[in-house]
């Protein structure tokens, strides 16, 4: 029998002492380096993070299994048993210039159902929280369920990437979801972004490409308080590959499906 809360309760302990760790870091020289491309950013923070997090899993449950960004951790082919989906530093070019708006997040799912889900925003101190089945947490404040929101009354995370000349999309596809909301946001989180949703400071979020370690905590929340995750096709998530993404509010998700994204090829 899995005892859940020990290992939300070790879960936590080793997300606050990996955020102090990032801290100390702070007065340190970076050495930066490039992964797919000039802005896709890694240090050797991040690195360094997720090996402190993957040694003091794989000491206290030799068991689970890993899944990690940084490659440390073993590649995965499935989601069979415990598994732990780990983003170090999730905003790494706000940690690398700005040292604020990133985030620790560990999602943890049994045969591919989420169980726990951790975001720990780590400048702010503002750790959002989750066992599946009772409820979210930023800090101790538990957070209410998601109330639903129309378009032109929600602020909608969306990176600038998709409504500029880019090599995915016709930019002017999300261009009437821009004007029509309330109002775009783009953290440079993603992991950040869905806890927002969570805690009601935004409604929704869309991206054209996130991967599995982006959402894999905040999806547990957004949809621990009612919200709808999926892909702009409105189809399910594979935690194993890089998608497209959108998670919402309920009833806004359904009507920017059906206004804004049923005529594009995501």
């Amino acid at each position: 029998m899995t005892n859940w809360l020990e290992i939300d309760k070790y879960a936590k302990e080793w997300i606050k002492e990996a955020g102090d760790r990032i801290i100390k870091s702070f007065s340190s020289e970076l050495i930066i380096q490039t992964k797919s491309n000039k802005n896709d950013l890694v240090t050797q923070i991040d690195k360094g993070t997720e090996e402190f997090l993957i040694n003091k899993i794989n000491e206290v449950f030799p068991f689970h299994r890993i899944l990690g960004e940084e490659g440390v951790s073993e590649s995965l082919e499935d989601l069979k048993g415990i598994v732990w989906i780990i983003d170090p530093i999730d905003g790494t070019m706000n940690f690398v210039h700005m040292q604020r708006d990133f985030a620790i997040s560990i999602g943890i799912y049994e045969d591919g159902i989420g169980k726990i889900g951790l975001i720990y925003d780590v400048v702010a101190d503002e750790l959002y929280h989750v066992q599946k089945g009772n409820g979210v947490f930023m800090n101790d404040t538990k957070l209410l369920p998601l109330k639903d929101t129309a378009v032109d009354e929600a602020i909608i995370g969306l990176n600038a990437t998709w409504v500029t000349k880019n090599k995915r999309i016709d930019p002017s596809l999300l261009e009437p979801l821009v004007r029509e909301s309330r109002g775009t946001r783009s953290f440079g989180s993603a992991c950040l972004e869905l806890a927002y949703i969570a805690a009601g400071r935004m409604d929704a979020y869309l991206t054209l490409r996130l991967s599995p370690w982006d959402y894999a905590a905040g999806k547990i929340m957004v949809e621990e308080l009612g919200g709808k995750v999926t892909t702009l096709r409105n189809e399910p998530l594979d935690l194993l590959t890089q998608q497209s993404f959108f998670a919402s509010k309920p009833g806004l998700h359904d009507e920017i499906l059906q206004k804004y994204l049923k005529d594009g090829n995501w």
